[in-house]
């Protein structure tokens, strides 16, 4: 870490944004061919029952970055193996998916978010146990054919997370330790995290107010759920996993349930830069700078959104072939593998907030911005 100055202009920007009320806490990380060049630690991880402060070892619910740093990369792993490939029909891996409407649905459709299903259902009042949860996600129907359009979809890697478990007849938390985890020799990074760990983790929010929510007065509600308004968590998400869903399904899914601090985040993050990638070869690294998607709403590579997309959360300040994620408690890795950057930040914006959350887009993108200036500044 050098030049103080640019690290400033990012923490800065940061910190009045924990002031102005957009999350409790931010750590961040920029770095440059696997090397961290600028990183800090803001705010508060959590703020109640006692404030601890956040560090760069503070570990956080990374969310949805789950989809992508796991999900696809184990997927990317098999496809390099000649196990998986992309426009093979999901029925051919899982017979839930063989009935009419669905059989022109690819491992590219979900890998891309453009399979055609849901955005988002609440599988723990759709299903009475986690194994049915599959089969209840066959059985919603399609909102429009696949290929034909962008929408992004937890239930797609819900689907492929089931996909891997079939393939490798392994459990997801299992395949990610011994193909990801270990290899990278990850001391902090894990599903379901211990008890024992949860002063060191960022806080979310109290229940699921936001889902519950959802399911009561949003677009989500249904009357054929059954369960609805039992079992909500109330108490304060602390150490496990934010998203309902992923709760649900024991707290390790294809869409969610990754924890792990910035630092670690970074070393998964290096594998998808094509000279810096332990796990990948250059030419599995190259789908995810290419656009799988053309022509349609958002450019989509494998597992990742491209900053060609219009207002992406990457902002003007990178390529359009840098390609990014965030997830919904406040997290975000964007990757410019043509200057093997990477930038990560990670907030808890959903801690000690009522509802509705911040959106915190345009804040990624400043952090971008600012970010890239003090690459330029440095080099």
């Amino acid at each position: 870490m050098n030049s103080v100055e640019p690290v400033l202009s990012v923490s800065k920007f940061l910190r009045s944004r924990i002031d102005a009320g957009d999350f409790p806490s931010a750590v961040y990380v920029v770095a440059e061919k696997g090397e961290p060049v600028f990183a800090d630690a803001l705010g508060d991880a959590v703020l109640a029952p006692e404030k601890h402060p956040a560090t760069l070892e503070t570990i956080y619910d990374l969310a949805s970055l789950t989809k992508p740093l796991v999900t696809g990369l184990l997927c990317a792993r098999l496809v390099q193996a000649g196990t998986l490939t992309l426009d093979a029909p999901v029925a051919e891996y899982l017979p839930e998916f063989n009935r009419p409407d669905k059989n022109s649905l690819t491992i590219g459709h979900l890998a891309t978010h453009t399979s055609g299903l849901p955005a988002w259902r609440p599988l723990y009042l759709l299903a009475s146990k986690k194994e049915a949860a599959l089969e209840a996600i066959a059985n919603e129907t399609l909102e429009y054919k696949p290929g034909e359009r962008v929408v992004y979809s937890d239930l797609g890697f819900i689907v492929l997370g089931f996909l891997l478990q079939r393939l490798t007849d392994t459990s997801l938390v299992e395949s990610a330790q011994r193909e990801i985890f270990d290899p990278l020799k990850l001391q902090h990074t894990f599903f379901n995290p211990a008890r024992a760990m949860q002063t060191g983790i960022a806080a979310c929010e109290a229940g699921n107010a936001y889902e519950r929510d959802m399911c009561e007065t949003g677009a989500a509600k249904d009357p054929a759920a059954t369960g609805l308004g039992t079992n909500w968590r109330s108490q304060m998400i602390w150490g496990e996993v934010h998203d309902g869903n992923a709760y649900f399904l024991g707290g390790a899914a294809g869409h969610a349930g990754l924890f792990s601090n910035a630092l670690e985040t970074l070393r998964i993050a290096d594998q998808f830069i094509a000279d810096q990638s332990e796990l990948l070869a250059r030419e599995t690294c190259a789908l995810f700078r290419q656009n799988l998607t053309e022509g349609l709403n958002e450019a989509r590579s494998f597992a990742w959104q491209l900053a060609a997309t219009s207002d992406s959360t990457g902002g003007p300040a990178l390529p359009p072939d840098a390609f990014g994620h965030t997830g919904f408690t406040g997290t975000s890795c964007w990757i410019d593998a043509s200057d093997q950057s990477v930038f990560i930040l990670l907030t808890n914006r959903t801690h000690n907030r009522s509802l509705p959350f911040a959106n915190i887009n345009a804040v990624r993108r400043e952090f971008h911005s600012l970010a890239v200036a003090a690459l330029n500044v440095r080099s």
